[in-house]
């Protein structure tokens, strides 16, 4: 069971449309998280952000945020999210988006 940063903070973006996998909640616990998004750019950029079962291709319906606009410099955050186990934080950048991405929380078991 963790708590505090989930995970190691990462990168996305540079490619349209790949899907970069932030987080997945481990097996036999349900996650209570947040998400940071900075952008770190001097321009503005795109985000989706998808909870997904699939962490390779989530589907229309698993976007919570979908070409969402970052200002530069600017930090988009999701908070108070709940998440079962198994499922999967994704998020995809625009082209030439640098965008760091954190997932904070816990995890607690389920058993």
């Amino acid at each position: 069971m963790a708590s505090g940063r989930l995970g190691t903070p990462l990168l996305v973006g540079n490619a349209l449309n790949t899907n970069t996998l932030v987080y997945t909640v481990p097996v036999s616990t349900y996650t209570v998280c947040s998400i940071s998004f900075t952008n770190t750019s001097t321009a503005s950029v795109t985000l989706r952000l998808a909870l997904s079962t699939n962490a390779a291709s989530p589907g229309l319906a698993e976007y919570i945020e979908y070409d969402t606009i970052i200002t530069a410099k600017g930090v988009f955050e999701r908070t108070g999210l709940v998440l079962q186990a198994g499922l999967n934080i994704v998020a995809v950048a625009g082209t030439n988006a640098v965008i760091a991405a954190t997932v904070y929380g816990i995890e607690t078991s389920i058993t």
